[in-house]
């Protein structure tokens, strides 16, 4: 195991903004975890006096005394901001100083890098061109993502949690949430910088980045595994695939909804729930495709003359 190879990948300047990103999404999560236990508690008490049950938690923030309500702009706020910026501004410098900026030669058509990788925050999108045609790794999922993320004030009917942290009444939300961005988006960026070496191969954190290493495997899609040759037969196949995940996943989120969230469910019309459940089920099936590539080298599912999936 070399781990002084693990070391160059973790302190080059490229990466080091990663680096820092891991302990600063935990922190912030166990923040927001604190807080939101520490609301769910006070509404548990509110909720056992009938009178304040119908108003308080519901018309205004959970609260205590104890608790600050309120922040003044001047000079509580300003002075809590002019001081993070002060701080920033020399954890920026001793950056600058200590890290080279991570400037290569000038490009040469010649000469191409080895692993070339996108910045950081690009390489969730080129993690999923392993999976996807690049047409829809690089301009469907994305267009998704951002769709997706604009209808979310339209197709959230929950009334409740807005302006505070609480758990107890947001499950969903935040659960779907902590999946699509911190389990999947984060992680694939993890991957795309840990992970993928020489010829976007992957390595183990501690194994070698063998530039000369061979990789022999073969990878096949779905339709092959059942024996289906046809082009034809290849499209009709995945689109029952296809077609059958989405109807039995909607009919799994349909039944959830109805037993473990009424409230939410009887709020929410056709069109709502809809294009919820199609939005969920589309992110669900990222990882799906991912496992179904990395464990069984399964290619595409769905094949026709204009896309794959």
């Amino acid at each position: 195991m070399d781990w002084r190879q693990l070391w160059e990948i973790c302190s080059a300047p490229d990466n080091v903004p990663i680096v820092g990103l891991i302990p600063l999404l935990i922190f912030y999560i166990y923040l927001a975890v604190r807080q939101a236990r520490a609301n769910d508690q006070l509404i548990a008490q509110l909720e056992a006096d009938p009178a304040m049950a119908k108003t308080h938690h519901r018309k205004t923030w959970p609260f205590k005394a104890g608790w600050q309500k309120e922040v003044h702009v001047w000079p509580f706020l300003l002075r809590v901001e002019f001081l993070g910026a002060i701080i920033v501004t020399i954890i920026l410098m001793i950056w600058s100083i200590t890290l080279n900026a991570p400037l290569e030669e000038p490009a040469n058509p010649n000469l191409t890098m080895n692993p070339a990788k996108a910045p950081w925050y690009f390489l969730g999108l080129q993690e999923m061109l392993v999976y996807f045609d690049p047409w829809i790794a690089g301009v469907v999922m994305p267009t998704m993502i951002i769709i997706g993320l604009m209808v979310i004030p339209y197709i959230d009917t929950n009334p409740l949690g807005s302006g505070y942290y609480t758990w107890k009444q947001r499950r969903f939300s935040i659960s779907t949430f902590l999946f699509g961005f911190i389990i999947m988006w984060v992680s694939m960026i993890l991957i795309g910088t840990f992970i993928r070496g020489p010829g976007w191969q992957w390595f183990w954190p501690g194994q070698t980045w063998d530039h000369n290493r061979l990789i022999y495997e073969v990878n096949r899609d779905l339709p092959d595994i059942f024996g289906i040759t046809s082009n034809l037969g290849k499209g009709i196949f995945g689109a029952i695939v296809v077609g059958g995940f989405y109807m039995l996943g909607g009919g799994a989120v349909y039944s959830l909804f109805r037993r473990r969230m009424p409230k939410d469910f009887q709020r929410m019309s056709l069109l709502q729930f809809s294009l919820m459940t199609f939005l969920w089920l589309t992110m669900v099936a990222l990882p799906i495709k991912m496992g179904l590539r990395l464990l069984w080298h399964i290619k595409y599912v769905w094949i026709t003359p204009w896309f794959n999936i």
